[in-house]
């Protein structure tokens, strides 16, 4: 088995080999405005770092979001596109899963990314790996309520201490952590198919900021 796990529905761009085992290689970059241009350089260094070539890659891991419009689609196209060329599954996970696993909490908590427009991406999760709710898109003070006392990880949390006050790492997303919990999924026998994988579509929760005009200017022949 060798996993290529890539996520930019965050401002991370993270990408990471995993050999069923371990990870094997993988990085990330902070850049919330540069996912397109920074993600295939990426995949072409862990491919490099671990001394493999891209036909290696038995399957395909992918964020799917909650995130933003432009960021999110280049992880999703990217993802799709090596999965129809070489002929492997894609398995797209929340991406919110991903920083759960990585937190290792064992426990209950929130994790919260930012979602802009003064407002989180977030979900309720039992355990690391135990999701309690589906993901939304709140302003914070409107769920205030729901996530009292729970510890919070996430970049969203840390942005709003006074409604996230025990708010932890991970602060971004890692590609090495989606890649290890989609393998331990596989190891339990899940098929791509199944219910703990999530078709390689994205998942917005809100309608993107560019807008189609409701008025055209009526332009009429001279």
């Amino acid at each position: 088995m060798l996993l290529l796990a890539v996520d930019t529905a965050t401002p991370a761009v993270t990408v990471a080999l995993h050999d069923g085992d371990s990870v094997v290689a993988e990085t990330s970059q902070i850049d919330a405005r540069r996912h397109g241009e920074l993600l295939l350089p990426a995949v072409d260094r862990v491919l490099a770092e671990a001394g493999l070539k891209l036909d290696a890659v038995t399957g395909v891991v992918v964020g799917v979001g909650p995130g933003p419009y432009t960021g999110l689609r280049v992880g999703l196209v990217t993802a799709t596109t090596f999965g129809s060329v070489l002929g492997v599954p894609v398995h797209g996970l929340c991406t919110l899963d991903g920083l759960a696993y990585a937190s290792g909490i064992d426990g209950p908590f929130v994790v919260a990314t930012d979602a802009r427009r003064k407002e989180v991406y977030w979900a309720r999760y039992d355990d690391a790996r135990t999701r309690a709710s589906e993901p939304s898109v709140d302003r914070p003070a409107d769920i205030a309520a729901d996530v009292a006392g729970l510890p919070a990880v996430g970049a969203g949390a840390l942005l709003y201490p006074e409604v996230f006050p025990d708010a932890r790492g991970p602060e971004h997303q890692s590609a090495a952590a989606l890649a290890a919990l989609a393998a331990e999924k596989l190891a339990a026998g899940v098929s791509v198919a199944g219910a703990a994988f999530l078709a390689p579509l994205p998942m917005y929760l809100r309608r993107p900021d560019a807008q189609v005009p409701k008025n055209y200017k009526v332009v009429t022949p001279k």
